[in-house]
């Protein structure tokens, strides 16, 4: 009897299977099968190599690791602050960093625009005292693909921080451990996973950014046209380059979520990440030993 309600458990209802199938099939299966099929496969060595698609590759490339290496510095600290600190207005600021999910890009390009643009609120002091000019420039396009990418991978790591064990990190100041070795071989290991998987859907995020992009930094070739953007003209005036440039983006999309698939950017490895916290916490006070939390380490005779 427990064995049949346990395999009825994990058999779902024949509606549920029939309607996600269906939605599913309607809205992602179909929609990547017909780019495979409408893909000029003949001419699309010629259509990707194509002088402007390489460099509005080499522009999204460029922008996108930027984006992200800018989203990993700051962003693990302001994950780190809203998972492990109580302070007015946390929820806020959670809101705040998370808004740029929800808010449409265009919306977010015209908020970057109102702040750091030659006008703006903070734009003009970079422009007056720094020569420092945002709007339709490299940087521009960098600022803007971090701006939207940035609050995934705050949402990762900050889902990883709040599943770390803390008693391994209390044991190990305990027993005279620095904050920053406990970062460094108990809190930095066992978010690890999470973290990578986070930068990559970040990069992801930043390498597909086309709305806030367009509307803080415009469309220039060479500075500031990414392949999203030659993409939207390219549609314009030759479909087969749009779809061979859709076809690349895809692509690569889709070998960042295999490659990351086996970890949930809100921090699904909990197993993993929890054994790592467990060898680091041995590496840190057995000599390489795991130990168990509240078991005297054995020191070497």
């Amino acid at each position: 009897m427990t064995r049949g309600r346990r395999r009825g458990v994990r058999r779902p209802p024949l509606p549920v299977v029939l309607v996600a199938i269906v939605g599913a099939g309607a809205l992602f299966v179909l929609p990547l099968a017909s780019l495979l099929v409408r893909a000029p496969w003949a001419s699309l060595p010629d259509l990707v190599t194509a002088p402007s698609a390489l460099t509005a590759l080499r522009l999204s490339l460029v922008c996108s690791l930027s984006a992200t290496a800018a989203s990993i510095t700051f962003g693990v600290p302001l994950a780190w602050l809203l998972a492990r600190h109580e302070f007015p207005g946390k929820s806020m600021l959670r809101g705040l960093v998370l808004l740029p999910i929800a808010l449409p890009p265009i919306v977010g390009g015209v908020v970057l625009l109102l702040a750091l643009g030659r006008r703006g609120l903070a734009g003009q002091y970079l422009d007056q005292w720094f020569g420092v000019r945002l709007p339709f420039t490299t940087a521009g396009a960098i600022v803007a693909a971090t701006f939207v990418a940035m609050p995934f991978l705050v949402i990762a790591v900050e889902g990883a921080l709040r599943q770390v064990d803390s008693r391994l990190e209390e044991a190990a100041v305990t027993l005279g451990a620095s904050q920053w070795t406990v970062w460094r071989r108990i809190t930095l290991p066992s978010i690890m996973p999470t973290l990578v998987a986070g930068a990559a859907f970040c990069w992801a995020r930043a390498l597909g950014e086309f709305g806030a992009t367009i509307s803080f930094a415009g469309s220039f070739p060479g500075e500031t046209r990414t392949l999203p953007l030659e993409v939207f003209l390219a549609l314009e005036t030759d479909r087969d380059a749009a779809v061979a440039l859709s076809l690349v983006l895809v692509a690569i999309s889709v070998a960042v979520l295999v490659i990351t698939g086996r970890y949930s950017v809100f921090g699904s490895a909990r197993a993993r990440d929890s054994r790592d916290s467990r060898d680091s916490y041995g590496d840190l006070v057995g000599g390489g030993k795991a130990a168990t939390p509240g078991a005297p380490a054995r020191s070497e005779r």
